[in-house]
C-alpha cells in the first residue's frame, strides 16, 4: 500500500534530504512538498488523504507551534512529526504536548529519521532519544487552552491571523490575499472570537505563547480599522 507523505520545510535541500531518508524506511512512498504555510495548506485541499505530514517547526508563517495546533483541530486524524533545529528539551516537549504524533532534530541521522518515519506510519507514537517513553507535558494549562482555541480557526482564517502577527493593516492583508477589506474584518471577527480576545492587539499578544521566541511576535499598529 502506497503511503502519501508531506514534506514542508522552506530549504529544497532539506526537503530532499528528509525524501532520502523517508524513502529507506518507506520504499512504497509518495512525495508531496511545500515551502510554506500557504503552500501547505494549498497541498492538503489536493491530497486529503495524505498519510503522514513532516513539518519545519520554523517555517516563515507557522509562527512557532501555531501552525501545529491549527493543523491538529483541522486534520486531527493526520499524524504530524515537527522538523527542527530547534531540538532542546522543552521544545521538543511542547511540540508532543500539542499533538504531534513525533519530533526530529535536523541533526538526525537518516537511520534515526527513517525509524521515526516508520514508526509513525504504522500508528506509534515514538519520543525521541533521551526523553524517556512517557512524556510529560510541558505546555501549561493556558497555552494548551490556547493551542485547543487555535485549532478552531479556518485555513483562510489562520492566513489572515498570520498576517495580523506580521502587523499588517486591513487593507494590506486584503490586497496580498485577494479579498475584499469587509472580508477581512469578518475573518478577524471570527478570530478574535474563536481566540478569545478583545481586541487586535490582545490577539497577537496571545499568540506569543505558542512562538519560539515570543519576541518575534509584532504588535498590530492600531486597534481601529
Amino acid at each position: 500500500m502506497n503511503h502519501e507523505v508531506l514534506i514542508v520545510d522552506d530549504h529544497p535541500l532539506f526537503r530532499a534530504a528528509l525524501k532520502g531518508a523517508v524513502a529507506t524506511a518507506c520504499a512504497d512512498c509518495e512525495f508531496v512538498e511545500a515551502d510554506s504555510v500557504a503552500s501547505l495548506f494549498d497541498a492538503l485541499e489536493q491530497h486529503p488523504r495524505t498519510d503522514l505530514l513532516l513539518l519545519d517547526l520554523n517555517l516563515p508563517g507557522a509562527y512557532g507551534f501555531c501552525a501545529l495546533a491549527h493543523l491538529r483541530g483541522s486534520r486531527p486524524e493526520l499524524p504530524v512529526i515537527v522538523v527542527s533545529a530547534t531540538d532542546d528539551h522543552r521544545t521538543v516537549r511542547q511540540a508532543l504536548a500539542l499533538g504531534a504524533q513525533g519530533f526530529v532534530s535536523k541533526s538526525a541521522d537518516a537511520a534515526t529519521i527513517g525509524h521515526h518515519i516508520d514508526s509513525v506510519l504504522r500508528g506509534e507514537f515514538v519520543p525521541p532519544a533521551g526523553l524517556g517513553a512517557s512524556v510529560e507535558p510541558e505546555a501549561d494549562v493556558a497555552t494548551l487552552d490556547l493551542a485547543h482555541r487555535m485549532a478552531q480557526l479556518t485555513a483562510q482564517q489562520f492566513r489572515v491571523f498570520g498576517m495580523l502577527c506580521l502587523g499588517r493593516l486591513n487593507k494590506h492583508i486584503a490586497y496580498e490575499l485577494d479579498i475584499t477589506e469587509a472580508t477581512v474584518k469578518a475573518h478577524m471577527t471570527a478570530i478574535l472570537r474563536k481566540l478569545g480576545a478583545a481586541n487586535r492587539t490582545q490577539a497577537v499578544l496571545l499568540a506569543g505563547r505558542l512562538l519560539l521566541d515570543p519576541l518575534e511576535i509584532k504588535a498590530p499598529p492600531d486597534d481601529l480599522e
